[in-house]
């Protein structure tokens, strides 16, 4: 396991186990700083390059489209390496807003990180 540095303060932790990335968000995320989510993520997953990408969001109570459009983007580049994204420990509200756009039929979800692994 290493330690993946990061300058986000919505990405305090970051690690690499094999070719997984693991990453929490921590915080809510909305139009004013999902650039600075999404330019993190997508560095991570250029650098990393990573198989398999479990992004933890137990700490995000709240998030707006801007923030959905940073994780399809980010699933997006991920697909087109071969790569797959799994969302963890949602909070019910942001559970509620992947339901109502329908999109938990687009990612992988769990209900934690050793879940997501077995996936």
């Amino acid at each position: 396991m290493a330690e993946l540095k990061t300058n986000c303060s919505l990405v305090p932790s970051a690690r690499i186990e094999g070719n997984t990335v693991f990453i929490t968000v921590d915080g809510d995320v909305d139009a004013r700083n999902s650039p600075e989510l999404r330019e993190t993520l997508i560095d991570l997953i250029r650098r990393e390059k990573p198989k398999k990408l479990i992004l933890n969001l137990g700490n995000v109570r709240y998030m707006d489209s801007s923030a959905i459009a940073v994780l399809v983007e980010s699933l997006k580049i991920l697909r087109g390496s071969g790569g797959s994204m799994i969302l963890t420990n949602l909070q019910p509200r942001v559970k509620g807003l992947l339901e109502i756009a329908r999109l938990q039929s687009i990612f992988a979800i769990a209900a934690s990180e050793a879940e997501a692994l077995s996936l």
